[in-house]
């Protein structure tokens, strides 16, 4: 079983890069999207109609900003968004229950434009690991897969020194990783990957992409329960349309 996660940095946008070709080319099981600034109606019969895929998009209530897709080639047994009323209005995440995982597909927040967001994300962080662990406790097993928008160790973007003091890569937001994973999760790349240079996001305003001067800020966290099903994981530097590449996991369930 394959899932591929990317934030596509806008699905119109991508739309028109030939991202439904590239989508059928890859034939994923499950696609999660994040940033997809659009709402359902927006995105016309293309996508919204893709040959054996259900479509599950969050309705963000602010048109063009935030949001998430997952398309899903089996059904769920349940699908639903948000996981908090402080945070669902800006549709970031999408919960797919299926018979052996619940999958979450989630756009964290950029802390990045001022203070107050950098709180905002924080909360979030906090809400979210207190909701993920209530569905451990329960005895889910669960899949984590989006955007996090921090960067976890020095190995995870290519100038850990000049970026220590900028949201992405503060102790606070790296910490609240360390403690995610300790709740009882694995970053899924690093069980088969340790290499350093592999990034999910580049600046574009530097021809920093040309240069491999990224990010990885991207990832597939998985609960320890499913580490014996993985099979796989990686990232897909080659597939262009975003600021953002996408991320891969092969589970054997």
């Amino acid at each position: 079983m394959r899932l591929i996660s990317w934030n596509v940095n806008g699905l119109r946008s991508v739309q028109k890069k030939g991202f439904a070709e590239w989508f059928r080319s890859q034939s994923p099981d499950v696609l999660c999207l994040q940033e997809t600034k659009a709402w359902p109606e927006q995105i016309g019969p293309e996508l919204a109609d893709m040959e054996e895929y259900s479509l599950h998009m969050s309705r963000p209530e602010r048109k063009g900003y935030s949001g998430v897709a997952t398309y899903t080639r089996e059904e769920p047994l349940e699908v639903s968004f948000g996981f908090s009323p402080r945070f669902d209005g800006e549709g970031r995440l999408c919960l797919c229950r299926y018979p052996e995982f619940t999958l979450l597909n989630v756009y964290f927040p950029n802390g990045k434009a001022s203070p107050e967001r950098l709180a905002y994300k924080m909360e979030f962080y906090e809400e979210f690991l207190e909701f993920c662990r209530g569905l451990l406790e329960d005895g889910e097993s669960v899949v984590v897969c989006g955007d996090v928008n921090t960067a976890h160790k020095e190995i995870d973007l290519a100038r850990p020194k000049e970026n220590s003091d900028i949201s992405g890569f503060l102790p606070q937001e790296r910490e609240w990783i360390d403690r995610f994973l300790g709740i009882g999760f694995v970053d899924s790349l690093r069980e088969f990957d340790g290499r350093p240079h592999l990034y999910t996001w580049w600046s574009m305003r530097t021809r920093a992409r040309e240069r491999n001067v990224g990010w990885r800020i991207d990832y597939f966290l998985v609960s320890e329960d499913l580490k014996g099903s993985m099979s796989g994981a990686g990232i897909m530097p080659e597939v262009m349309g975003s600021d953002h590449c996408p991320i891969y996991l092969d589970l054997d369930l």
